[in-house]
């Protein structure tokens, strides 16, 4: 029997590709000249997918019959229609755990940048104005402040652990509650009232569109900054520039958008708005990481027939595997 066929219909980090040497037939789609083509010929024989962002739907996975795993690069995994995945047979896995420090560093980061306005004193100083006058008094601090997570998972969990030391108090929403010792909100609304910090940590998808919308902007308050480390689908970003613009919040820091890399134009021409180019996990080391789990997801698959992280909506087709 011949090395196991995987598809992988995008560019990924190179460790995906170095960890799979040897290990399978890797069709790189991308670089074929005729990818159709390509999917034609092969349906019957391609039995995984590695992807970093490709959409895989059902139009997508019904074309490949053959194909039983989904190895996804990231935590968040909204490009993959995991539950038709699901019902056609197909696990789909994700890369959990080994970012979860990164992103919270980066979130930490995004917003110490964003209360005390960093970003912005750094090019007042490179624009030699330091030199006629001192850097206004920024309107805001951090310690004391009341912090929100929208989506109290791993990643959230981390973030929680580092504002602590700043004198920050936590609150969660959920879907469900948590047996933690923050405080619980049933409604994300109730939340931002009650904090000043809505630090954004969910999955993006059609569940999570626009959650944070005017509303939720308006009862955060003048007072409120916004941070989103999550995906940009979870804000609407018309509201938040009209928020922005208006004074209803204070300021933003954002490292997603809902049509990355293309950032609202109005995002970017206000002074109160911190924004990263969708940097959360990425450095050397963490990417290696997920490349690094990525592998082990498909090779525990060939080896045992069974994914290392398999996402929610696979579980139960896990359970009937491993029975």
């Amino acid at each position: 029997m011949g090395l196991p066929v995987v598809l992988m219909p995008g560019p990924m980090n190179q460790s995906v590709a170095a960890g799979l040497a040897g290990k399978c037939e890797l069709i790189r789609l991308w670089e074929e000249s005729d990818p159709d083509a390509v999917l034609a010929a092969r349906k019957d024989e391609i039995v995984a997918i590695a992807t970093g962002g490709t959409r895989i739907d059902r139009a997508f996975l019904e074309r490949l019959p053959a194909v039983r795993i989904v190895a996804s690069f990231g935590v968040g995994y909204d490009q993959i229609d995991a539950t038709t995945a699901a019902e056609l047979g197909v696990v789909v896995t994700n890369t959990p755990g080994v970012l979860d420090d990164e992103v919270a560093d980066t979130a930490l980061g995004l917003l110490l940048m964003t209360v005390r306005e960093l970003s912005r004193a750094e090019r007042y100083l490179r624009a030699g104005q330091w030199q006629e006058r001192p850097y206004p008094l920024t309107k805001a601090t951090l310690h004391g402040r009341r912090m929100g997570i929208l989506g109290l998972g791993r990643i959230g969990q981390a973030i929680a652990d580092r504002v602590a030391p700043f004198g920050v108090s936590v609150a969660y929403h959920n879907r469900r509650r948590k047996d933690v010792a923050f405080r619980y909100y049933p409604t994300l609304v109730e939340m931002a009232h009650d904090v000043d910090i809505l630090m954004i940590v969910i999955p993006g998808g059609d569940e999570t569109r626009h959650l944070v919308d005017a509303e939720v902007l308006a009862a955060l308050g003048p007072d409120g900054i916004l941070i989103n480390v999550a995906r940009g689908s979870v804000v609407d970003e018309a509201a938040l520039v009209d928020a922005l613009r208006d004074g209803t919040i204070l300021s933003a820091g954002l490292d997603v958008f809902e049509n990355e890399p293309e950032v609202h134009p109005g995002l970017l021409e206000l002074p109160n708005a911190v924004l990263l180019p969708h940097v959360g996990s990425a450095s050397i080391p963490t990417r290696d990481a997920m490349g690094g789990l990525v592998v082990e997801n498909l090779t525990n698959w060939f080896d045992y027939g069974l994914p290392v992280t398999p996402v929610a909506e696979s579980a139960d087709l896990v359970r009937r595997l491993s029975s």
